[in-house]
């Protein structure tokens, strides 16, 4: 990768606009690369799955395509550096080729390459730039200021200079679609300055890869159902290993994960983001549980506490049931006294967590209320989550089983 210096302090972002800049992602296909039936599957894909638009320099497929996806026409192919991140040389690469004539067919955009810009014209509806060195940054900069949509291929790996470019279009009242590599670079691009590039634009392979693309821009508002459960009976059992989880995100008051002896039931567990005395809070943390313990991970299963890893998802759930992935940055084991704490859900349910015997660790009732499981006694009521399916190496099956 070739190092540039860009002085970042000359880029400031444009004066708040009418057109507030849409915070939802949306994604472009590229099939200039395909044709025949290939080309028909992913384009069919593309519309089934509702994608924003469709780029290709075959003007006649794009004026048979449905009203409900953008048609994007263009004569030349931006994402030239899908093969070689950090090659100087790869739109060189571009294949130019001819835009086929559509009988009077207007598209819904037409992207203009930066390079056929004229010095002192009026801004295309569309432009695509390639960044490879300070000044065409700049130039990018300047472009997404006073241009309604701004395709963007960076031929660096690097993603500062998206971050640049981001940071100069905020409040500017225009989109940046940036060219991705691969579905990973899609997430990663999705995900830069927390905002992202607003749209994303990939050259599927396949159908398949249209799928995926749509996951990437699925964003993570599940919910889990969250019950009410009555605490039967607490008891201290003695010594045992228990777990702290520490994930890589700044974790909300009411904000846990989900914790049990058993996986057909759960507790809710409060991080360290409220007050102890003698010690600061640990705002990432989770006191969990003892390493037997089942927690909740993305993809609807459970994995044993004792069998996480630093760099693995995990489910952070909040009071009103709304969850989000999270990754996690350590887990630490050590030898704790340890307290059983049994409660029953509405449907009968018995539920189980064992925790570390102290007053700082806590877990989350109704209304996000901080119960120390010290303080905890019979009658008492928390939050806890009860799937209706039994569990087999973490995944959910309809099977009998009991735990207990």
């Amino acid at each position: 990768m070739t190092s540039h210096v860009v002085v970042t302090d000359q880029i400031v972002p444009a004066s708040p606009s009418e057109n507030d800049r849409n915070s939802e992602h949306f994604a472009w296909v590229d099939v200039r690369h395909l044709d025949g039936a290939a080309r028909d599957a992913v384009v069919q894909a593309a519309i089934n799955y509702g994608l924003d638009g469709i780029v290709s320099d075959d003007a006649a497929m794009l004026s048979g395509l449905p009203p409900t996806v953008r048609r994007i026409l263009t004569g030349t192919q931006p994402a030239a550096n899908t093969t070689d991140p950090g090659n100087k040389d790869a739109d060189k690469k571009a294949d130019k080729k001819k835009v086929t004539d559509g009988e009077s067919f207007v598209p819904d955009l037409v992207l203009t390459e930066a390079t056929d810009l004229q010095d002192g014209s009026a801004p295309a509806a569309g432009v695509h730039v390639v960044v490879s060195d300070a000044p065409t940054l700049g130039h990018a900069c300047e472009l997404v200021r006073v241009t309604p949509w701004t395709v963007l291929t960076f031929t660096d790996p690097t993603k500062i200079p998206l971050e640049i470019v981001i940071a100069a279009a905020e409040n500017s009242g225009g989109k940046t679609v940036t060219v991705v590599n691969d579905i990973e670079d899609a997430g990663i691009v999705k995900l830069v300055l927390e905002h992202g590039s607003d749209g994303l634009l990939l050259a599927p392979r396949h159908a398949d890869d249209v799928v995926a693309l749509v996951d990437v821009l699925t964003p993570d508002g599940d919910k889990v159902e969250l019950s009410e459960l009555t605490i039967t009976d607490v008891a201290h059992i003695g010594m045992g290993e228990r777990a702290c989880i520490d994930t890589c995100s700044l974790l909300e008051l009411d904000e846990g994960c989900l914790i049990g002896s058993f996986a057909s039931g759960m507790f809710l567990s409060c991080s360290e983001t409220h007050p102890l005395p003698y010690m600061p809070t640990r705002p990432f943390r989770w006191n969990a549980g003892a390493v037997h313990s089942y927690v909740m991970t993305p993809d609807n299963r459970t994995r044993y506490v004792s069998e996480l890893r630093a760099g693995q998802p995990i489910l952070a759930v909040r009071t009103d049931g709304s969850v989000r992935e999270v990754r996690i940055g350590r887990v630490k084991i050590e030898r704790r006294p340890l307290i059983s704490i049994t409660a029953s859900s509405a449907d009968g349910k018995t539920i189980n967590v064992i925790a570390q015997d102290d007053w700082h660790v806590r877990l989350l009732g109704p209304g996000g209320s901080v119960n120390n499981v010290t303080e905890l006694k019979p009658g008492d009521v928390l939050l806890g989550y009860v799937p209706t399916e039994a569990r087999h190496v973490g995944l959910p099956i309809t099977e009998f089983c009991e735990e207990r």
